[in-house]
């Protein structure tokens, strides 16, 4: 390049062409211009888009999007990102899934080098000093840990500083020191299960999530669930199928014909993929919305229903009251009818239990209730087949999972010999009876009635009076079969009769008018007709956050099921909130919680976690007769908190710390009193848990011995974006300065002990590793810098389509950062260091609830509480499984990082299926080479970095290896007597190396770990492996369930799909709030997602911040704002018993009068001016929620309904909360 003159460099001095051959000259009347010279400014925008490498990677964040990206470094810094367009093709005649990414993710490379990085390991000035001081007097780093901890001053200062600043930098070693000093005390002191990690979505990073999970399950410390208490997957989908959120791909939506989008906001929160929306709408389908607000989805609808917030249960009633009677009753398709006596409940036989002068349904009749001799006959169901006219018991049912094989399958046989199941006895009754079904409404519950043919059965235990799931459902509607006798029960006359579940009745509750529901309704269903189910209902966050989102659901999702519209390409439903989707489950599982050195690990339910740890349950004042069924057949607890204590007694929920004792000192203590084996052991435990001296933790959850003591926060933001009641987090587990304006509530429970004055500062330390100063790592103790997404190695899939990504580096982690494999064994190997002086082996008693997917899902026909006496308490059966397993402490850093022998040994699996990996395991072996040193470790295959653990995921996982895929379905074969290797066999010799994802992203091969089919013809749909090939559901019925029969389910009226109106919560918390008169309003609180943010945590990049307001905003109506003078930017204090948060006004008529928005989330880092009301800068915006728990999704050992880590459990639901609003004026920025 020519060397510029200064004069070239300044405009007006610079030389004319003519010197250098050019003519500089104005042509077509001045039109154009030829200028000579000028093109130095060439230089610089080359410069701009010069690089020296380009990496593939990806986001791990947890917006389902999944793209890939090209990463640019030049001079060895990180410049930009751009969109990777080499997806596989979607298929013939489809759109493909690029170009996928969106703006929000384009901006995440800003924080690479941004002021809000952690660059180096932090600790608490006043901690790090009285360390210090420790280490001087103590030189055993236990020692010093302990000489802190326990003295309350030092504890306490150290505690009070929490969220203050003040942090000091470290040595890595040091750092590594405290937190193993502070486990190894924990461990000896109190036991391994009162130390918890959290870290969310493993979909999005699962070597990352691996990382920490796998290290602390080594040591015998508790994982925390995420997907229930994040409130992203749905109840309802275990209740009805057994499987928790398995949804379509994108892609799929295009076979759609007809669209319900049901609270989700599909362009803003699914960018990547909403093309696919718009596209099927260009091909013709019709699209119904159904949303609160003008959302961005409704203006691609052709029919807008706006319903009020928390009512669609209601909508979806009346749906389906249209459905039910015009394509089952007035008219029956036969589409629908076949599909619902093969795929759902509907045909199979209830017992009624009389009540007075009517009945109520009751418990599903099993082939027990026939004195039927069969293995398992309390769980095998009896449907009634028409052409015998007998009752029969066909497969499927969950009786014949356990204990034997080939009959655990859809065929409709008995013994090889044809069911035609019957579906109504309307045609052939005994008798028709009175059915009594709960009403919820928002001024109580009351009961009505509806009258159901009936069959009379003689059984060895008397006479039973049966009918069928479908004929309760047409009572329970209101819908009178032609059969029928006349009848005085509440049935209404027609459409336009508001009487339950009318169109007419909906329209005073929702809003929507009564001749739109009537329409999509029978568009929906008339759609599902002449496709064979290709109609679709996509649901999200707008649905399911709500404290009843599992009727809502039930209640929508019954749609699909009366449409035949599940397992079919094109139809069922699409739920789509977090990345769900852990597509190498299995595998992943194997590697994140080191089953293959230690079986079984503890993992902890979060939501229960949170209530208790916090001491939110001391401020709960729901009632629970206030949500119970008219016709329940038990007395209400005195509080929520009984339900869940009993649920953790008869092992239905985990509940860690699992007791009073140290779980290690109580195996010696078991010892030391003559136990000689493992039986031995649980033995002693039981005899001591039957005579009290021996109790629960969550019985006194506020005692210091049942505290938890240490909490890992990684890849998570606990305390700045998912931690509902964040001031009582504040004030409870943490024991700093708090917005809690709440007084412990007037109900006593009756299971936890009571203690006065509530705790503050529970845990002893708290530790982030993080990629920013979030609000969570503001209030740690010990807060460690991580590396980003561009700088390390990690696989992400999604549900949002059936690829499997890469991460890979960039550039090197910056300044002191390192990524979380490398954190957790920096500290896996201080922390294994030390133990050889203060732990050694040992032996732990572990304790585990009655697993999903296990035996332990049929261990409880009936509900008896052996502490009461109703049963004895049995492992495994009445109360939760036991089991000892040793803790080699010295060895965890070498466990870590080398597959261990349980692999080959014991298995690989998930959900029921298992299968044997000693090949694939010979193969990591020459892959990735073998340990060397000698020890535990030696000639196992090395997992030493990430890239190693993420070559092991993709070798030992069906859906990336198609040897393992094909094998893995000789298990499920014997069990069902079905043919299912073929759908793997076509891509058996396929197998996923890291760098063949790099290369290119892969599609994933069908595994019996998920419920569609993946190949090159087909984009993937949930159910369509139980549709098309008969595999049952994993419910009590192997069918889809309409009807749930627990005792608990009936008790809170919650048996068959209905409407519950949203929790008032403000009479719950009035007395709690210091009021104005007059310049103050009251809305209902929801949070959903934002568009000026990378999905819901990363808000504050300068260009997010820049597009929106800047800071911490709430959205209200304009009338709404006009009562309390608020103009748009105004500042408004938004509060209520919970806490208080600061935001400024964003004033729009898109809002729902009575409704305020405030997307999430947001942190009090930037931009958060002072409130008056609590004197401490304004909050999250969960600083104004509070944890509600619910019953019904505590049940557990019964079948669907069983525990499993993030599959069922209760939800941390916050969208009924309401708050108070009122301009703040003047605001004080705290900042002299």
């Amino acid at each position: 390049m020519a060397e510029r003159s200064l004069l070239s460099a300044l405009r007006f001095f610079r030389p004319k062409g003519k010197p250098h051959g050019c003519r500089e000259e104005k042509t077509a009347d001045n039109w154009a211009e030829t200028r000579c010279g000028q093109r130095e400014w060439e230089e610089l925008y080359r410069r701009r888009w010069q690089y020296d490498k380009k990496v593939r990677s990806t986001h791990g964040v947890n917006c389902t999007g999944s793209c890939s990206w090209d990463v640019y470094v030049k001079n060895g810094i990180l410049v930009w990102e751009t969109q990777r367009t080499d997806y596989p093709a979607c298929g013939e005649g489809f759109p493909n899934h690029e170009p996928r990414g969106c703006p929000r993710g384009a901006t995440y490379s800003w924080y690479t080098y941004s002021p809000v990085r952690l660059k180096y390991p932090l600790v608490r000035s006043s901690l790090m000093a009285m360390w210090q001081d420790a280490l001087h007097h103590q030189k055993d780093p236990v020692a010093a840990w302990e000489s802190i901890v326990t003295d309350d001053a030092k504890r306490r200062r150290f505690h009070k500083d929490r969220g203050k600043g003040g942090f000091v930098r470290a040595s890595w070693d040091q750092v590594a020191t405290i937190v193993a000093a502070s486990l190894i005390h924990t461990i000896k002191v109190y036991g391994p299960d009162r130390i918890f990690g959290f870290t969310p979505i493993p979909a999005m990073s699962m070597v990352c999530y691996a990382s920490g999970a796998r290290f602390l399950s080594l040591i015998g410390g508790s994982m925390i669930s995420f997907y229930d208490w994040y409130c992203d997957l749905p109840p309802a989908s275990p209740q009805i199928w057994g499987e928790q959120t398995d949804v379509p791909e994108s892609a799929d939506w295009y076979e759609s014909t007809y669209f319900i989008v049901w609270g989700t906001n599909l362009p803003m929160t699914r960018t990547p993929d909403a093309h696919f929306y718009t596209e099927a709408r260009y091909r013709g389908a019709k699209v119904a919305a159904v949303a609160p607000d003008y959302a961005e989805y409704v203006k691609f609808a052709d029919t807008w229903l706006p319903a009020r917030a928390g009512t669609d249960a209601a909508l979806a009633m009346a749906m389906t009251h249209v459905i039910f009677k015009e394509f089952y009753i007035d008219r029956q398709v036969a589409y629908f009818t076949d599909y619902a006596k093969t795929y759902t409940d509907l045909p199979f036989v209830v017992v009624l239990e009389s009540k007075g002068d009517t009945y109520t349904p009751g418990r599903f009749l099993r082939a027990a209730d026939l004195d039927l001799e069969t293995n398992n006959a309390q769980w095998k169901t009896v449907l009634y087949d028409a052409a015998t006219h007998g009752f029969r018991v066909p497969n499927g049912s969950i009786g014949f999972r356990w204990n034997e094989e080939g009959r655990w399958n859809l065929k409709l046989d008995e013994n090889d010999e044809r069911i035609d199941p019957l579906l109504s006895f309307a045609s052939e009754p005994d008798h028709w009876k009175s059915v009594s079904f709960p009403v919820f409404e928002s001024a109580g519950a009351r009961s009505k009635t509806g009258i159901a043919p009936v069959k009379t059965i003689a059984t060895p235990a008397g006479e039973l009076h049966v009918t069928t799931v479908f004929d309760l459902m047409a009572a329970h509607l209101g819908i009178l079969p032609q059969e029928a006798p006349d009848s005085s029960a509440d049935y209404p006359q027609g459409y336009q009769d508001p009487k339950p579940y009318t169109p007419a009745w909906q329209e005073a509750i929702t809003g929507v008018p009564q001749a739109d529901v009537i329409r999509v309704a029978r568009e929906f269903a008339d759609n599902a007709e002449k496709t064979r189910g290709k109609s679709m209902i996509f649901l999200g966050a707008g649905t399911n956050h709500w404290y009843h989102s599992d009727m809502i659901y039930r209640t929508i999702i019954g749609l699909t099921t009366l449409c035949g519209c599940q397992g079919v390409n094109g139809g069922g439903w699409a739920h789509y909130v977090g990345q769900e989707k852990v597509r190498p489950q299995a595998a992943w599982s194997q590697v994140a919680f080191g089953l293959d050195w230690r079986r079984p690990p503890r993992q902890q339910n979060g939501t229960s976690f949170y209530y208790f740890g916090t001491d939110q349950w001391r401020y709960d004042t729901l009632r629970p007769d206030a949500i119970l069924s008219p016709l329940g057949s038990a007395a209400a607890a005195r509080h929520m908190a009984d339900y869940n204590v009993i649920a953790a007694r008869l092992g239905w929920l985990p509940s860690y710390p699992q007791f009073n004792q140290n779980p290690i000192e109580l195996v010696r203590e078991a010892v030391s009193n003559g136990a000689s084996s493992d039986e031995d052991i649980i033995a002693y435990a039981v005899e001591k848990l039957k005579s009290g001296d021996l109790r629960f933790s969550i019985e006194d959850p506020d005692n210091p011995l049942n505290f938890p003591r240490v909490l890992f926060l990684w890849r998570a933001n606990l305390l700045g974006a998912s931690g509902k009641g964040h001031e009582y987090f504040l004030k409870h587990l943490l024991g700093v300065e708090n917005a809690v304006f709440n007084t412990d509530g007037s109900l006593r429970p009756q299971e936890v002990e009571w203690r006065e004055p509530a705790p503050e500062g529970k845990l002893d330390l708290l530790v982030t590793l993080e990629l920013r100063m979030s609000t969570s790592a503001m209030y740690a103790d010990v807060a460690l810098p991580a590396a980003g997404w561009y700088e390390m190695h990690d696989l992400n899939t999604t549900d949002m389509h059936p690829f499997i990504h890469p991460f890979n580096p960039a550039i090197d982690p910056p300044w002191e950062t390192r990524t979380n494999w490398e954190q957790f064994k920096t500290i896996a190997e201080k922390f294994s260091e030390m133990a050889v002086a203060h732990l050694g082996e040992v032996k732990d008693l572990v304790a585990t609830p009655l697993m999903h997917d296990s035996p332990g899902e049929i261990a409880q026909p009936d509900v008896k509480d052996w502490r009461k006496g109703e049963t004895d308490p049995i492992p495994g059966k009445t109360m939760p499984s036991l089991a000892v397993t040793s803790r080699d402490y010295p060895n965890t850093y070498k466990m870590m990082t080398a597959l261990g022998p349980l692999a080959a040994k014991v298995g690989v699996g998930s959900k029921g299926v298992v299968w044997n990996a000693s090949e694939e395991v010979d193969a990591l072996k020459q892959a990735l080479g073998t340990v060397a040193e000698s020890g535990v470790s030696q000639g196992m295959p090395s997992m030493a970095t990430a890239k190693q653990a993420a070559e092991t995921i993709l070798m030992l996982a069906p859906e990336t290896n198609g040897e393992t895929a094909v094998k893995s379905w000789v298990g499920l074969e014997r069990k069902t007597g079905l043919d299912l290797q073929h759908l793997s066999l076509r891509r058996q010799g396929e197998r996923y190396r890291f760098d063949d994802l790099t290369v290119q992203p892969r599609k994933i091969i069908t595994s019996p770990i998920w419920s569609g089919i993946e190949s090159e013809e087909r984009r993937y749909s949930p159910f369509v492996i139980n549709i098309e090939e008969k595999v049952p559901f994993r419910t009590l019925t192997g069918r889809a369930q309409f009807y749930q029969d627990h005792l608990w389910m009936r008790d809170f009226g919650e048996h068959l799909p209905l409407f519950r109106p949203p929790l008032d919560v403000m009479a719950l918390e009035a007395a709690h709030v210091q009021r104005e008169a007059g310049r103050e309003i009251v809305l209902n609180y929801l949070t959903p997602h934002s568009k000026w943010s990378i999905h819901s945590t990363y808000s504050d990049t300068l260009t997010m911040l820049t597009l929106f307001r800047g800071g911490e905003a709430i959205w209200l109506n304009d009338e709404d704002a006009r009562k309390i003078d608020a103009r748009d930017s105004d500042w408004l204090e938004c509060f209520n018993a919970n806490g208080v948060v600061m935001a400024k006004a964003v004033v729009s008529p898109r809002i729902p009068p009575g409704k305020a928005f405030m997307y999430h989330a947001q942190e009090r880092m930037i931009n958060t001016p002072g409130s008056k009301l609590s004197g401490q800068r304004g909050g999250t915006h969960n600083s104004v929620t509070r944890i509600m728990v619910k019953p019904t999704h505590m049940i557990g050992g019964y079948a669907q309904l069983s525990y499993g880590f993030n599959y069922y459990g209760p939800i941390g639901s916050q969208r009924d909360e309401v708050i108070v609003v009122r301009k703040a004026g003047e605001v004080d920025w705290y900042e002299d």
